[in-house]
């Protein structure tokens, strides 16, 4: 094929994002360099943290440049070049999706045994997705057998694998909060001891019904009222990892703190922020044993896919509004 298409952020958010910051161009297939390859992107991930990305602010990564691709996790097939092993038809990761064909410097690219698992999976559950849960619960917040565990946004890519590897680390009790009935019915089936839809009524209340012995770890993917809601529950020396705060990257105006953030100190707490690019140290183990754990069918997850590079934009407009269930990606 001679045409290549990919999205460009046509305008930074104001808010909600809308199908109008988005738009796709056509462009021509690119022709590898030395030390190159071309990749015919099969999925591309569509991830929360991109929304930060949208706006000209400083972050901890740039921010997207107007009139030019966004980027992102994907994999894909090399159909052009070669260098530093990988060769045409080898199925590499990397970090340039959003579009139909990347072209990368081959030390960007990391290659991937298809057949361990579908290549989707190197994207979510063997990807980036997995190691956040599995890095957050167990180094960031040092999860101990016998914890009781606490996710938001369970349902997610993230929170569902951080709730099943609670479980097979040996946790005491695992809690999840999802956003429908059918969200809580598939965290149940997932292994998680309690589940409640936090649109039923105040999170506070929903959690001390669901953890009434109070929480050891809370693995934070959404803040603003489910942060307050942990630290309320949170027993003494308990220990949170702030993953994510979904509820709050579409405001217009910053959130107000927690307002009993000052539990913190009485109770000995630590509240810890990470990014999975720290923890790169742990994915060989990681790899290893998620992997032992899905051969022997004990850990399960969930795939929403969207067909077409050109409904990217209404893929990561869905995620936003949690339409999705366990890992949100393209099949391009």
């Amino acid at each position: 094929m001679s045409t290549n298409r990919e999205i460009h952020l046509a305008s930074r958010p104001q808010g909600w994002p809308t199908a109008d910051n988005f738009r796709l161009v056509s462009t021509e297939v690119p022709t590898p360099g030395p030390g190159q390859l071309v990749v015919r992107n099969q999925f591309i991930s569509v991830d929360p943290y991109m929304r930060g990305r949208m706006n000209d602010a400083t972050s901890y990564v740039p921010p997207f440049a107007l009139d030019a691709p966004l980027d992102g996790g994907a994999i894909g097939e090399v159909v052009a070049g070669e260098a530093n092993g990988i060769t045409v038809g080898d199925t590499v990761l990397h970090g340039l999706g959003w579009r139909e064909y990347a072209l990368l410097d081959a030390r960007a690219a990391r290659p991937v045994d298809p057949t361990v698992a579908p290549v989707s999976a190197y994207l979510g559950v063997l990807g980036m997705t997995g190691l956040t849960a599995y890095a957050g619960l167990l180094e960031v917040a040092a999860m101990k057998p016998g914890d009781t565990v606490f996710v938001s946004g369970a349902a997610g890519a993230v929170g569902s694998m951080v709730g099943q590897i609670a479980k097979l680390r040996g946790a005491g009790r695992v809690v999840g909060s999802a956003g429908s009935k059918a969200k809580v019915q598939r965290l149940a089936a997932l292994g998680f001891d309690a589940a409640f839809d936090y649109h039923d009524g105040p999170v506070r209340d929903a959690l001390k019904a669901a953890a009434p012995d109070g929480v050891d770890v809370y693995f934070d993917n959404v803040g603003g009222e489910h942060l307050e809601a942990a630290i309320a529950a949170m027993n003494l020396h308990g220990r949170a990892a702030i993953c994510g705060m979904i509820a709050q990257y579409n405001a217009d105006q910053p959130p107000a703190a927690p307002r009993n953030l000052a539990l913190v100190i009485g109770k000995r707490l630590t509240l810890r922020g990470f990014l999975v690019g720290d923890h790169g140290n742990l994915r060989g183990q990681f790899v290893t044993e998620v992997a032992g754990w899905l051969r022997e069918g004990k850990l399960s997850y969930d795939e929403t896919v969207v067909d077409g590079i050109e409904n990217a934009p209404a893929a990561f407009l869905g995620l936003m509004r949690g339409e999705n269930l366990g890992k949100m990606l393209v099949r391009v």
